[in-house]
Order: structure tokens, then C-alpha cells, then sequence
């Protein structure tokens, strides 16, 4: 009784927001907690992970960023050979790479320790000025090792627990209910990155940086606790539907055992593949899907707008602010002022816009609005301009676009939402970052640092994101409905 309760009040409290079905309100609670503690913990670390780059000098981001695909390169096939075990179950293996990654930031916690001036004052900068402070000659080898290994994992953490996160819960769900559901579930994550953002701006003037690491962990852990309960409850709708609907629920349930089972025996490839061939079976599912390349190209063009700009972010702090604290708090601030509008799009907008417009618009609106944030910072080459276009694209990104993006994954095989997605979540991004990186460096080195026609060079990929956003939604669109109606032509 106390269960079922708890789980109406529950279901009241968030239809307020959305229309939620009774079944489904666990699984949105657990799926928005995931994310929220996802992203607290990314986001307090955040600042950190930034400012010990710029330590070690601006113009060595590009060089991090191609370190970042090199691991990815490593860790995303085996992302694929977790999920791929058959002794592991989806549920179980999401917890582990939680888990993986919040005893890492322990880890992290005591490298960063000893490797920091004094072992006590966290990372305190031995000079003033920002020529001074990013020459990395200045530091031990054991302190640049530190910084590095820390921005490149924290890149993977990011990419790899969230899309492992998505792959879940996409897989507890279809087109219909994501369109209703993935606003707020994307709102936990927002909320998180309002937390996390907050928290580390008040550690910045509390005490020493470097217990961030241990927060970030606990917060990791929690992840790991929610995920795991994520379609576990799914089988108590019973408990708050008619019997009528139990009756059909459960003999849906018994005949897609039997059709499992069916394809299983009779399927010349349902043999277990060796676990060598496993580490590549993302990859070769995109390869073999139109579909699913045309979705990596989305991502990949997203990837290297959205690192065009964050090059611009940093290099602009780190000429205009000389503080390491001082630059801590402004990437913190910076990202507690954005979520907050997010938050507020995410649980008043995301649901009614993608239930309306659909995923069409969904999918264009960000690329549109980058093509004019790179028109207004060629224009007005400042500090707010990058800030205030920074604030629209990226509310437009995870308000419409980035539930969009996840609704391209409603219409494909659980396979393909598992493993393809992992590996076009990680690779592709990170590929799309490592290219971001080399043409900003290039057109950065060539053109003497001139923003305005920095930006301009970035025009064509917007426009070609634009086009390509057009032509998934209307895919998707088309395939949604011969799913629901397998006579749709």
C-alpha cells in the first residue's frame, strides 16, 4: 500500500509537468535522478578540469583534444563488450561503468594531491599573470601528467556514463513516450549541472579544489544506485492498472519471450559471437545502416560546432581573467546561469514543442541558431557577445535538439541503441572534437588570432547541419510511423 501511495503521489507531482502514465512513473524517476547525479558530478569537476588545462597553456588544447580521441578510441569498444556480454545484463553493466568511474575520481582525488604545490592548497597558481601561468615548464612532470590524464578522463567519463545512461532508458521507451518524457527526463540531468555548477562556484571560495574529486565520486555512486532500478518496476503497473490490463500486459510479456526464443533457435546467427568480434560490433552496425551514418553525421558536425565554440569560450577567459580561482568561478558561473534557463525550457517546453513541431525542428533549431552565433561573434568579437549567443544556442541544444537526437535512437533495434549508439555517442564525437580542434589551431595560427574571420570559416559546417538535421527528421518521422503501423508505406 505504502508503494502504491507513494508511486500515485509521485505520478501527481510530475504530471503537472507532463502527461505521464501510471506505469511509467518510476521509470522517469529513476531515469531523471540518473542524470542528475551524472551530470552533478561531471559539472563539479568541470571548472577544475578546465582550469588545469589552461594551466598548462591554451595553445595546448588541441593536443588534449586529440588525446581525448586517442582513449576513445580504446574505451568505447569496450563500452561495446560490456554491453555485448551475455553473462551481464543491460541493467547490471550500466552500474558497472558508474561505478568504474566513481572509484577512478578517487584515484584522481590523490594523484591530484601530491601532485599539487604544498600537497595542501589544492591547484594554486605560482604566478599572476596568465603568460606565466600556462608555460608548462614551469611545473614537474608528475604535475602536467595529472592535468592531462585528468582532462582526457573526465572527456570520457562525460561522453561514455551519458550515452550509456540514454542507451537505457531509450530502451524503455518508444517514439510516443519519448516525445511526452525525454524533456524531463533531460530537465534531471539540467538540474544537475545547475547543482553541480553551484556547488563547485562555493567550494571556490570555501577551501581547497581538489575535494571536488571525492563529492564527484559519492554523486557517482548515487548514478550507479538509480540506474540500476531503471525498467526494474516496469512489471508493477499491475499493481496500479485494471486487471483487464494486467491480463494484456502479461501475455504481451509471454509472447515476446516466445518470439525471442523463436529467433533465437532458428537464427543462423544468434551463435555467440567471440568477444573479439564484439569490440567492433557498434561499428559495423553503423556501417551497414543509412540510417544510422546519417545520424553519425549529425553528431559529427554537432561535435565540431560545438568545440569551434568552446575553443572561444576559453581562449577569450583565459586573455580576459588572470585568476586561476577567478576563472574557476567564471566557467562555474557561466554554467549555473545557462542551466538555469535550460531547466526552465526543459519542464515547461521540451514535451509540448516535440509532441507539436516534431523532431524536425527539433533537430534544425540548433544548427540555425549556431549559424547566427558565428554571424554575431564575427560581428562583435567580445566576451559577451560569445556569452549571450552561447546562452541561446545552448538552451536551444538541450531544450529541443538534444531530445530530438535521442529520439532518433526510437526507431532502431535494441542492438543498435546499446551498442551503434555507444560507439556514435563517443567516437563520433570525439572525432568531431579532435577535427575542431586541428582547424581552429590552423585557421587560429593563420589568421593572427582574429576572431571575426575565425567564425566565418565555421559557416559552411552549420549550414551543412542544417541540411542534414532536415533530412533525419523527416527519416525518422517516416520510420516512427511504419513502426506503429506496419502497413505504412
Amino acid at each position: 500500500m505504502i508503494i502504491i501511495m507513494s508511486r500515485q503521489r509521485l505520478q501527481s507531482i510530475i504530471s503537472t509537468l507532463v502527461t505521464i502514465h501510471p506505469h511509467e512513473t518510476l521509470n522517469v524517476f529513476y531515469s531523471t535522478s540518473t542524470f542528475f547525479f551524472v551530470l552533478s558530478a561531471y559539472f563539479v569537476v568541470l571548472p577544475l578540469r578546465d582550469e588545469g588545462a589552461i594551466s598548462l597553456g591554451v595553445h595546448n588544447l588541441p593536443g588534449l583534444f586529440a588525446g581525448s580521441l586517442v582513449l576513445t578510441l580504446i574505451a568505447a569498444p569496450l563500452t561495446t563488450l560490456i554491453f555485448s556480454s551475455p553473462n551481464i545484463s543491460k541493467a547490471r553493466a550500466l552500474v558497472l561503468i558508474h561505478r568504474f568511474f566513481s572509484a577512478s575520481l578517487v584515484l584522481f582525488f590523490i594523484l591530484w594531491m601530491f601532485s599539487s604545490p604544498a600537497n595542501s592548497k589544492g591547484f594554486v597558481s605560482t604566478s599572476s599573470t596568465i603568460k606565466e601561468e600556462v608555460k608548462a615548464e614551469e611545473h614537474g612532470w608528475f604535475y602536467i601528467s595529472v592535468r592531462i590524464g585528468f582532462f582526457l578522463w573526465v572527456a570520457l567519463l562525460n561522453l561514455i556514463t551519458i550515452s550509456s545512461t540514454w542507451a537505457r532508458v531509450i530502451d524503455a521507451m518508444d517514439n510516443e513516450s519519448g516525445s511526452r518524457l525525454f524533456g524531463l527526463i533531460g530537465a534531471g540531468g539540467t538540474f544537475g549541472q545547475l547543482f553541480g555548477s553551484l556547488f563547485a562556484t562555493t567550494m571556490s571560495w570555501l577551501g581547497p579544489c581538489m575535494y571536488l574529486l571525492l563529492i564527484a565520486s559519492l554523486l557517482m555512486e548515487l548514478a550507479a544506485r538509480a540506474s540500476q532500478t531503471i525498467n526494474k518496476d516496469m512489471s508493477h503497473s499491475s499493481v496500479v492498472s485494471s486487471p483487464l490490463t494486467t491480463e494484456i500486459n502479461q501475455k504481451d510479456e509471454k509472447s515476446i519471450q516466445k518470439e525471442s526464443l523463436l529467433r533465437t533457435s532458428s537464427s543462423p546467427t544468434a551463435t555467440p559471437k567471440p568477444r573479439f568480434w564484439a569490440l567492433l560490433e557498434g561499428i559495423r552496425l553503423i556501417c551497414s545502416s543509412t540510417y544510422l551514418l546519417y545520424v553519425s553525421l549529425f553528431l559529427w558536425l554537432s561535435a565540431v560546432t560545438n568545440s569551434f565554440f568552446y575553443f572561444q569560450k576559453v581562449t577569450i577567459i583565459a586573455s580576459t581573467v588572470a585568476s586561476p580561482s577567478e576563472r574557476r568561478q567564471s566557467f562555474a558561473q557561466i554554467n549555473s546561469f545557462v542551466a538555469v534557463f535550460i531547466l526552465a525550457g526543459q519542464l515547461t517546453l521540451t514535451g509540448r514543442i516535440l509532441t507539436v513541431a516534431g523532431v524536425t525542428i527539433a533537430l534544425c533549431s540548433t544548427p540555425l541558431f549556431s549559424f547566427l552565433n558565428l554571424i554575431a561573434v564575427a560581428i562583435w568579437p567580445t566576451y559577451w557577445a560569445v556569452a549571450v549567443w552561447e546562452t541561446f544556442r545552448k538552451v536551444v541544444l538541450y531544450v529541443l535538439t538534444r531530445p530530438g537526437r535521442e529520439l532518433l535512437f526510437t526507431v532502431v533495434s535494441q542492438d543498435e541503441k546499446y551498442k551503434a549508439k555507444v560507439c556514435i555517442d563517443v567516437l563520433v564525437q570525439r572525432l568531431g572534437d579532435a577535427i575542431a580542434a586541428g582547424m581552429y589551431r590552423f585557421l587560429y595560427s593563420s589568421l593572427n588570432g582574429k576572431m571575426t574571420t575565425i567564425s566565418l570559416y565555421a559557416l559552411p559546417v552549420c549550414f551543412l547541419w542544417i541540411l542534414t538535421g532536415f533530412h533525419l527528421g523527416r527519416r525518422q518521422t517516416q520510420l516512427a510511423k511504419s513502426h506503429n503501423n506496419p502497413s505504412f508505406s
